[in-house]
């Protein structure tokens, strides 16, 4: 059983819907308010369920490992930086949530992908988060890197967010599957907005495993993949992160995806 909330900060459901499998929430001449988040119920978790709260978000495949998912409308201005303004815009909205299929699990794809994410934890998974993200600002949240958007000639607000690493030198980032998975191969987008951002010429993969990669990226815009021997691992750390030379003293990471499949059934 799924069920659908929409609530008010103070706990009201304004509206609600369930399914067995599949449900959503369709509603007309109502805007949102600050402090408004979407609820979802499930019967049995650990979980696989598509969901997407806003007709302008993608659908997110996440592992939802708590019965109640909660996310936080995005109406904050500075929190929308990140995000289309036609998000959560207006006075129609549309979401759903449903039960992922045998084949939408298993298939070989990029793991890491959630543009449902959030800053903070909220047992869903893929989620990344980060030692550092620029002037705790949003549109340098961890989040942004496994969005779902390459756009990575320019920097700030939505399209260009990115994940910022504010000058730390010992600046990390990690990217957290929720269980153990099998991957082989990472891409990655560096933000390219040149001659104000740098590069990282050299970075650490790391495995739960203790197993530690050094890959070499360049200033290319495009993806960038790097193969290795397969791992089961349930994250992957980014670290030890070696700017180029440069004038610049902003590197940083537009996109970063991860490649495999599912261990269990």
């Amino acid at each position: 059983m799924l069920i659908l909330k929409l609530k008010n900060k103070e706990g009201q459901v304004i509206c609600e819907r369930s399914h067995q499998s599949e449900t959503y929430l369709a509603f007309k001449e109502y805007e949102y308010q600050l402090g408004d988040y979407i609820e979802l119920m499930v019967e049995n978790a650990p979980t696989f369920l598509w969901v997407q709260v806003d007709e302008g978000l993608a659908p997110s495949l996440i592992y939802l490992t708590e019965k109640i998912w909660k996310y936080e409308v995005v109406i904050d201005k500075t929190l929308k930086r990140a995000f289309s303004p036609k998000n959560f815009n207006g006075d129609r909205h549309y979401m759903m949530a449903k039960i992922a299929t045998a084949q939408d699990v298993g298939a070989y794809r990029n793991l890491a992908l959630n543009p449902h994410d959030q800053k903070e934890w909220s047992g869903a998974f893929p989620h990344a988060y980060a030692n550092v993200e620029t002037r705790n600002d949003s549109t340098f949240f961890a989040r942004n890197a496994i969005d779902g958007m390459i756009a990575n000639e320019n920097h700030g607000s939505f399209p260009y967010q990115s994940w910022g690493i504010n000058q730390k030198e010992d600046a990390q980032i990690t990217i957290d599957f929720g269980r153990l998975v099998r991957i082989d191969k990472i891409a990655l987008v560096l933000r390219g907005d040149y001659p104000h951002d740098s590069y990282w010429t050299q970075m650490t993969i790391a495995f739960i495993t203790g197993e530690e990669l050094t890959i070499y990226p360049t200033n290319k815009l495009d993806r960038q993949f790097f193969h290795f021997k397969e791992v089961e691992t349930s994250s992957i750390t980014l670290k030890n992160l070696i700017k180029h030379e440069d004038e610049s003293p902003f590197p940083a990471l537009t996109q970063v995806e991860v490649f495999g499949r599912e261990i269990a059934d």
